[in-house]
């Protein structure tokens, strides 16, 4: 009779020990880099955000030709002239700086264009990882590309090929 409970214990504790390593580890930078369509994207917004940035830089250039001109010309011009021109200059400076705002701050055009491009193919991928995890009885799953605190794991729990195959299809 000890020797069934002992063995009953044992099985328990082995099948709670099993139980309580139910998880995966992926890279979602590797997924994410798998999929053309998130690549193309990335492509067109760094384009865009280089395009964003020349038009912001032309336009600082423009404003400090604007100051180094007045500067060149303060000592001949009357003080109503000077005072006009370091408004016109202040102000076109308020613009660019909200101009810059509205295009790479938080509520600006490149962000709205990210969560456009980017949006749908992150909720197909994280779908696609969640369906994969409850099918698979997973209850925890590790992003192994922006969690430097993990030390090991082991191959075997690495889904994220399995993960790649699964938006390919």
């Amino acid at each position: 009779m000890k020797k069934i409970l002992i063995a009953s214990a044992i099985i328990l504790a082995t099948a709670f020990c099993a139980s309580a390593q139910n998880f995966m580890v992926l890279n979602t930078e590797t997924v994410f880099r798998s999929i053309q369509e998130y690549n193309d994207a990335m492509t067109s917004l760094e384009q865009l955000g280089e395009q964003y940035q020349k038009q912001v830089d032309d336009a600082f250039a423009e404003v400090e030709e604007m100051f180094n001109d007045y500067q060149n010309q303060k000592a001949y011009l009357s003080q109503a002239t000077r005072t006009q021109r370091e408004d016109t200059i202040i102000n076109r400076e308020k613009e660019i700086v909200q101009f810059q705002e509205s295009i790479f701050g938080q509520e600006g055009e490149l962000l709205r264009r990210r969560v456009e491009l980017i949006k749908p193919i992150q909720d197909r991928v994280f779908n696609t990882i969640n369906n994969y995890a409850e099918a698979n009885g997973y209850q925890v799953v590790l992003d192994i590309s922006s969690n430097p605190t993990i030390l090991y794991y082991s191959p075997s729990a690495d889904k994220t090929e399995t993960i790649i195959n699964l938006l390919n299809q």
